[in-house]
């Protein structure tokens, strides 16, 4: 089916993104590895690698954005649930072979590939995703500005903690931030605000 082959694509693309970035992923091996045929590209996608790398990216983002906001909702507060995404994150890496990474990082680092459009979309993905935090944050009685310091707190730290835990090729410096994490984030909660504190992963 046509919408399978322009899936594929969008998948492909943005894993080599991941691991490539924008000008380290030429559009043979996302044909190569994608099987898709070559009359397709400009089929599904008019705008060529530009338009495949923007759709790729920010399919990332939002997937990335509905698993956060998931994680917050199911946890008991926002300072578990914290720690509960960053725990995925290190998951999802340790299964991948540790070829998952950030939908933004390597394209920011290939300097957004001199695409305004796509250097938007990462300005706006790590907006959005503070701001996620920074909400659930203040919901919990935190105050605005610390909330928003602890937002970016945690964005930050997962970043890191990716690039540390690629680089080792384990997932305990992604486990240990987690908790730190959760620990700072619970030490600016007021107590009346932590609805049941979660006794520790091991």
């Amino acid at each position: 089916m046509a919408t399978d082959t322009r899936a594929r694509m969008l998948e492909t693309t943005a894993r080599l993104l991941q691991h490539r970035g924008y000008h380290g992923t030429p559009l043979s091996d996302i044909l190569r590895e994608s099987g898709a045929p070559r009359g397709s590209l400009y089929f599904h996608f008019p705008g060529g690698k530009e338009q495949l790398a923007i759709e790729a990216t920010r399919a990332g983002i939002e997937e990335t954005t509905s698993m956060l906001r998931e994680i917050l909702a199911a946890a008991d507060d926002p300072a578990r649930g914290a720690r509960a995404f960053v725990e995925a994150a290190a998951g999802i890496m340790g299964e991948s072979g540790y070829t998952f990474g950030c939908p933004v990082a390597p394209v920011i680092l290939d300097a957004h590939a001199n695409i305004p459009e796509l250097a938007d979309l990462c300005r706006r993905a790590f907006e959005e995703w503070t701001g996620v935090l920074t909400g659930a944050f203040t919901q919990a009685g935190i105050l605005p500005e610390r909330a928003s310091a602890l937002a970016l707190l945690v964005c930050a730290s997962l970043e890191g903690g990716m690039l540390v835990s690629r680089a080792y090729r384990e997932t305990e410096p992604m486990q240990t931030l987690a908790i730190e994490i959760e620990s700072a984030i619970r030490s600016a909660m007021p107590q009346h605000k932590t609805r049941r504190t979660l006794p520790a992963r091991r």
